[in-house]
């Protein structure tokens, strides 16, 4: 007997179709060879600030344990020290420990791409030209109205992390990069600060004074220059304080980031031991680390900046959806 059902959001996937087909266009011409990756993987990145899934590969007696990936990053710089040049990956991401939410769902689709030569600033202007070509195949322009908010992807909105954190959240840059003086600003403020990191506080703080200004007045906003504890992979600034890593927000709503990609073994050794460390603090789920990406830099990670989009945050923009589940396909009877 046949059943009848109507397929929900299917006007709304189709326009994610054509979203994902500019986006590959664009990437391709501006000369990125498109890479398929493996999703899971024996080895990954100790990140303090993002937890992960774990599962097992059995055959017979044997088990191997692996580690569903939350970014294609280790793969993409093997390639880019053997001199794949640009490249760029549009697949599935996982991140776990993170609440379901309008903008975000464990299993995720990740725009990420790596341009040698260039520095962080430098590849923003690839993110914005990005941004403009799948405009103009939506909506034939460099403006769109989302959620009743217009605006325009004819340039960026830029502040440093301290600007912003001095104009929306009133903590000035000496107590934003002084980890005691920020405990005790939050504390003052009426945050929680115990049993919490430097981290937790700085996201806490971020997500809910700073974050909602972002990306509302007319142009998509780029923040640039993140203190050196929120990002164990980009390279550091010469005030030793920052480090070079961008993100650009949306009406709000933090859609991708991207730094001048760390190439120094030593330092990156030293860092994923310091992530190490406090994951196993954290009580994080115990993963194999990736030494065999340490002994790749050895060889040589050339200068280049790297990207990482939320494609569904992205496609949720363009579509002007209340929700990244309306981009998926339902059965409804």
């Amino acid at each position: 007997m046949k059943i009848n059902t109507v397929i929900g959001n299917l006007d709304n996937y189709k326009k994610y179709l054509r979203i994902e087909r500019a986006t590959h266009e664009f990437m391709q011409k501006k000369g990125y060879l498109k890479i398929e990756l493996p999703v899971m993987s024996p080895a990954i990145i100790p990140e303090s600030y993002i937890e992960i899934f774990k599962t097992e590969f059995k055959y017979q007696n044997k088990t191997e344990k692996l580690y569903l990936t939350s970014s294609p990053e280790l793969f993409l710089k093997r390639l880019l020290v053997d001199g794949i040049g640009n490249c760029y990956y549009l697949g599935k991401a996982f991140r776990n420990n993170e609440q379901n939410s309008s903008w975000h769902l464990p299993e995720f689709t990740m725009l990420e791409f790596y341009k040698p030569g260039v520095n962080y600033l430098e590849l923003a202007e690839d993110v914005l030209e990005l941004l403009q070509a799948i405009s103009r195949i939506i909506n034939k322009n460099l403006k769109i109205n989302y959620k009743n908010r217009d605006m325009s992807f004819e340039k960026w909105e830029k502040m440093s992390m301290a600007q912003a954190f001095e104009r929306y959240a009133k903590i000035n840059e000496s107590e934003l990069f002084d980890q005691e003086k920020f405990r005790q600003k939050a504390k003052t403020k009426g945050y929680i600060t115990d049993n919490f990191t430097y981290e937790d506080l700085f996201s806490q703080i971020l997500t809910q004074e700073v974050e909602p200004k972002l990306g509302i007045n007319g142009y998509p906003t780029l923040i640039y220059n993140f203190p050196k504890e929120l990002a164990s992979l980009a390279k550091m600034n010469k005030n030793s304080k920052t480090v070079e890593r961008c993100e650009f927000y949306i009406n709000g709503l933090e859609i991708g980031g991207f730094c001048t990609e760390l190439n120094d073994y030593k330092e990156q050794e030293k860092r994923f031991k310091s992530e190490l460390v406090k994951r196993q603090k954290a009580q994080m789920i115990h993963h194999a680390v990736d030494n065999g990406f340490i002994e790749a830099l050895k060889y040589g990670l050339p200068k280049c900046t790297g990207a990482g989009i939320g494609f569904e945050r992205l496609a949720m923009i363009f579509a002007n959806l209340d929700s990244i589940d309306q981009l998926q396909l339902i059965n409804i009877k």
